[in-house]
């Protein structure tokens, strides 16, 4: 069995090079230093061919989420709500020479998508950190907008992370390294969780909480759901579980909470998870509710982060 190990990775690691009191949390590789050229390949853009601090070094918040189309929309709207010149379709996919995410830039706001579950997150992730690294950016904070499954809270409450936990209600992630398993940290920052759940009590359109957020593997049997193709376990033995969840603080269950806590805890960003929930899971699995109500749940996380960030960019002024 492999070693299991808690992280020791420091993020407050002494500078390196060149970006000396950069207030932005720093890259944790020594072997970037050797690459005459950095190429982030899922994003099609690289050092040399790109001028990532021309491009990017305003950026000061980056909101990602799992479809690229919603993040086309989340930064056409961020585009009409900072009253930035443009009518949308101006708004263009910046990693259009790949299929694998999409990204979109409105002012200093960078729109990502990064698909599904824990890998594909990641994998953003890392290439996301090391290009705001590269482009010098400072003082950034990152978001993640998702939808989610809620646990004893009613569909269309928007959720605000404090500690990302696993399926054991453990609030640690665990990373594979080589033949060992490290142990991260998923704390999120708390300051700026509460800054969002103030701007929520201002907008007081929907019903906005903090709690604990489960990650999980996958949708169905990892998420105790009794409709996917397998399913070993009863009805009852699904309520238990998701009962024990709600004792625990669990508030909502999505697939990328830990991870991405874990990432931008050791990088030293300021990280929050705000998702929507589409149902309550301890009366169903399957999403029911219309097109359209989804659609208006969705945009609830849109409008608190929208919100948060004019405001925000208006204390910066």
């Amino acid at each position: 069995m492999a070693p299991i190990l808690v992280d020791n990775s420091n993020s407050n690691l002494p500078e390196r090079d060149n970006y000396v009191n950069n207030a932005f949390g720093y890259v944790k590789n020594p072997h970037l230093d050797l690459l005459s050229e950095d190429i982030l390949y899922h994003f099609d853009l690289g050092t040399r061919t790109h001028d990532l601090p021309s491009m990017f070094g305003d950026v000061k918040f980056v909101c990602v989420g799992g479809s690229p189309n919603r993040m086309k929309d989340f930064a056409i709207f961020i585009q009409q709500e900072l009253g930035l010149d443009g009518d949308g379709s101006d708004i263009t996919d910046i990693c259009a020479g790949t299929d694998r995410y999409s990204m979109y830039k409105a002012g200093p706001v960078l729109s990502i998508s990064h698909g599904m579950g824990i890998p594909s997150i990641s994998i953003m992730l890392h290439e996301l950190i090391k290009l705001l690294h590269h482009a010098k950016c400072k003082d950034v904070t990152i978001i993640r907008i998702g939808t989610s499954g809620g646990i004893g809270i009613e569909p269309g409450t928007v959720v605000i992370t404090d500690i990302a936990v696993d399926a054991f209600f453990r609030a640690q992630y665990e990373q594979v390294i080589l033949d060992k398993v490290v142990i991260r940290n998923t704390q999120l920052d708390q300051k700026l969780a509460e800054s969002l759940l103030r701007c929520s009590k201002e907008i007081n359109d929907f019903p906005t909480i903090i709690g604990h957020t489960m990650c999980t593997y996958d949708f169905y049997e990892g998420q105790g759901r009794l409709d996917g193709a397998l399913c070993s376990f009863s009805k009852e033995e699904k309520c238990e579980y998701l009962q024990k969840a709600y004792i625990a603080g669990v508030r909502n269950i999505e697939m990328e909470s830990s991870v991405f806590a874990a990432m931008c805890h050791l990088c030293g960003l300021k990280a929050a998870v705000v998702c929507v929930t589409l149902l309550d899971r301890l009366q169903g699995d399957q999403i029911t509710h219309s097109h359209g109500v989804l659609t208006e749940f969705q945009r609830r996380a849109q409008k608190l982060i929208s919100s948060f960030i004019k405001k925000q960019l208006h204390m910066c002024t």
